[in-house]
């Protein structure tokens, strides 16, 4: 009868120290997924603004370029806005696959 307690009292024991283990472990991974999404995201965010300013420029400056070419400042400008017209039809139309995409890759990330 002895026995038996002591056999339980060390089941009881390991399996409390797995229990333990197992939640530290739960915990170290929720912290690398955590760090891993953040770092990925100010990254991209800072990458993301400074390739905004770089279009930004190179916007400004071609539609000065072009209303040169064509005599008048203000055409350069209209033309740089007609050009990202058509880029945002081309967006509308294409929004759902891109949405669903993104959606996917977040997944993925979270999940490994």
């Amino acid at each position: 009868m002895e026995s038996t307690k002591k056999i339980i009292e060390s089941l009881i024991g390991k399996t409390e120290s797995y229990g333990k283990i197992k939640y530290e472990l739960l915990k170290l991974k929720a912290l690398d997924k955590t760090s891993d999404v953040t770092s990925r995201f100010l990254s991209r965010t800072l990458l993301f603004f400074t390739l905004s300013f770089f279009v930004l420029f190179i916007n400004i400056g071609l539609s000065f370029w072009i209303g040169e070419l064509l005599g008048k400042v203000y055409y350069g400008f209209a033309v740089i806005a007609g050009v990202y017209g058509l880029i945002s039809i081309v967006l509308i139309i294409t929004h759902k696959s891109f949405i669903r995409n993104v959606k996917n890759k977040v997944i993925f990330q979270l999940s490994q």
